[in-house]
């Protein structure tokens, strides 16, 4: 689990990382849990993992994409984290089969009109396509990006999109804190960049027990909440007057 691996964070940085050894974490539980509450939400992981060096860091979009994650880490040289949520996935059967995986690469999912680009991470992806799906109605068509690599981030494409989107959205099932929304964030203040940036994420505090569906709504990062924080953003209202984690 994400909350297990806290208690051996010493011997991941100086048994695994400081040796550079190709051990593979498969990381349970990683994001909202639902009723099993505070004491198990893989809220954190992303912030304390993505700081060691030689680690690479991965989320999957589903259990297809879990399956390709798993097959090209057995591949990559060094310690490999792949972060996944409680639950099921969308079909009973897997093709065994794996799927190349580009190093480091992002996946368009949706094409966008370039005004609006989601960057999402993990199962966060469904909830981006769903915003999209209800900016689409007001008549903004969004991009909607798989992230996939938290470490090493795709910084050729967040660098093309900061430089031609209006506005960059960020989601992600782990505190905005030294996240993966801040590790974009880092990437446009070193760059200069001027784009505007929304990030979406679990806030600082502990986040109570309850389906995983109503705890999104709350914390105002499902798909909905999503789309009417960008739409208020685009309407011109200053940041921080939106109902938006960040």
């Amino acid at each position: 689990y994400s909350t297990f691996l806290q208690r051996a964070y010493d011997q991941m940085v100086q048994e695994i990382c400081l040796q550079n050894l190709p051990v593979v974490f498969a990381l349970d539980r990683a994001g909202l849990v639902g009723e099993d509450g505070p004491t198990h939400h893989g809220a954190f992981d992303l912030s304390y993992l993505r700081l060691l060096p030689n680690i690479t860091v991965m989320a999957p979009r589903d259990q297809e994409e879990l399956r390709d994650m798993l097959w090209a880490a057995l591949d990559m040289q060094g310690p490999v984290v792949i972060r996944y949520p409680r639950g099921s996935g969308r079909s009973d059967r897997v093709d065994p089969r794996p799927r190349p995986l580009e190093f480091g690469r992002a996946e368009v999912v949706r094409q966008g009109g370039g005004e609006v680009c989601l960057l999402a991470l993990g199962r966060m992806v469904e909830e981006a396509l769903r915003a999209a799906e209800i900016l689409a109605g007001k008549g903004i068509e969004a991009e909607v990006v798989n992230a996939r690599f938290v470490k090493p981030l795709d910084e050729e494409l967040v660098r093309d999109r900061a430089e031609n989107c209006r506005l960059l959205v960020t989601m992600e099932e782990n505190a905005l804190e030294g996240g993966f929304g801040e590790a974009v964030a880092a990437l446009l203040v070193r760059w200069g960049s001027r784009c505007r940036l929304m990030r979406f994420g679990l806030p600082d505090r502990f986040v109570e027990h309850g389906r995983v569906e109503e705890l999104f709504s709350i914390l105002g990062i499902d798909g909905g909440s999503v789309a009417a924080a960008v739409l208020e953003e685009l309407g011109g209202k200053a940041e921080g007057e939106g109902n938006h984690p960040s």
